[in-house]
């Protein structure tokens, strides 16, 4: 069963989704196309990457992943296969795939094949469903094009941490307004070392780690470890970055006593 999941920032509104999703069908009726989510900020590859790096690990083999943000071609952004743990990943080399690996991809092969129309506007329809295709059956990634042994580096925010705080970023902000830093629970249990600690954001302040979001009472704000073990800031049936006030990038301070 061949499975080819969308990763874009098209949204539902628009043609965008249902034209690729047409044009994968075409070419290839048995597939099973999973969407991810339609929903990045657009042109966010940084939000794109954050995404796909959460949900591609519970994929089996073969799978084939279209990334469709900021997917135009330039002189220094190509358009790349590569292939990592048995997975295979169509986008344009922007710095997108080195902030979802924490390794060099297995495979990288520069894109060669020709668009299916004579319009560059719409990279994901007219060239990757064609590549996405390819893979899906089976055949070799090195037959869509040549090469390569690097990708673009893009560097993502990473917490500072002392012996006495950990100072992160919000990296992700979800439908429900969930705010998820780049603080990894290892990290806070090493540096914390069992000691109390406060962390504050905005001129709000949480002095302990919840382990769900009913430990308080409806309305009231908690942190707690998420299932990919992000800290998340975040309110009891409520909106928390917006009544909060936090954004992409703000800053999360932690400061153990």
């Amino acid at each position: 069963m061949p499975i080819i999941t969308l990763t874009s920032d098209w949204g539902l509104k628009d043609h965008y989704a249902g034209a690729v999703k047409g044009a994968i069908l075409a070419k290839m009726p048995e597939a099973t196309i999973v969407d991810i989510s339609h929903g990045i900020p657009s042109f966010e590859i940084e939000q794109a990457a954050f995404v796909i790096r959460n949900s591609y690990k519970l994929f089996p083999d073969g799978t084939v992943h279209i990334i469709g943000v900021n997917t135009e071609e330039t002189d220094k952004y190509s358009h790349l296969a590569v292939k990592v743990n048995n997975q295979y990943f169509i986008g344009t080399d922007n710095g997108v795939f080195s902030l979802i690996f924490d390794k060099l991809p297995d495979k990288i092969v520069e894109l060669q094949i020709p668009q299916d129309s004579s319009f560059f506007t719409f990279s994901s329809r007219d060239r990757f469903v064609s590549a996405a295709v390819h893979l899906a059956q089976g055949k070799k990634i090195e037959e869509l094009g040549i090469k390569k042994g690097s990708i673009v580096e893009k560097i993502l925010l990473k917490p500072v941490a002392d012996k006495n705080v950990i100072k992160g970023h919000v990296v992700y902000i979800d439908s429900y307004e969930n705010i998820i830093t780049n603080i990894r629970e290892q990290l806070f249990t090493e540096v914390a070392n069992n000691r109390k600690f406060t962390i504050f954001f905005r001129s709000y302040e949480i002095t302990k780690i919840s382990s769900s979001y009913n430990d308080v009472p409806i309305g009231e704000i908690l942190a707690l470890f998420d299932s990919n073990n992000h800290l998340e800031i975040a309110m009891n049936q409520g909106n928390a970055a917006g009544l909060l006030g936090l954004d992409y990038k703000d800053m999360i301070r932690i400061e153990f006593h």
